[in-house]
């Protein structure tokens, strides 16, 4: 498969996750957080999916399309490995959706590079929320779930804090 290809189908493939992550959230009361700006592309389609939702952003250094960017409150800068602690120290436990969507396009190197990240990730999420990430997350709070339906296994993950 081209990488053109590749990269459509993962686009796909997040939009469906996010659409049920949407669904599945929408009468639970709590944060949102997007773990990576990047372009902007999810933050856009989450604000517009979940509107009246605060989502919280966590970017190392903004570089996002400027019709993209999220009000200057939400928008946490700096390393992450600093301010998701910083975050949960303020506000506990309280995203009933987190979407990890930090990567430098190479699983190996992911896991090595964020082998941090899925402990601040279950430090921040309320019981029983959700946790999306392009790349597979270990830790023993955190249980995989069944993916919508035509999103392939490997493609995405799905996980759901425990209570």
């Amino acid at each position: 498969m081209s990488r053109l290809d590749s990269f459509i189908r993962r686009l796909e493939a997040q939009r469906r996750m996010l659409n049920w992550a949407a669904a599945e959230i929408a009468r639970r009361p709590g944060r949102v957080l997007e773990l990576g700006l990047g372009n902007g592309r999810t933050y856009d389609h989450l604000r517009e999916i979940l509107p009246g939702r605060d989502i919280h952003v966590f970017e190392r250094k903004v570089s996002a399309n400027p019709r993209s960017m999220p009000p200057a409150a939400m928008l946490i800068e700096g390393d992450m490995a600093v301010t998701l602690p910083e975050f949960a120290a303020r506000h506990g436990r309280s995203a009933v959706l987190i979407h990890v969507d930090v990567t430098t396009g190479v699983p190996e190197r992911d896991r090595l590079l964020f082998a941090w990240l899925p402990g601040h990730v279950a430090a921040l999420a309320a019981p029983y929320a959700l946790v999306l990430s392009g790349w597979e997350l270990q830790h023993p709070a955190l249980a995989a779930v069944a993916l919508p339906e035509g999103v392939p296994p490997g493609r995405y993950h799905a996980y759901r804090r425990s209570g």
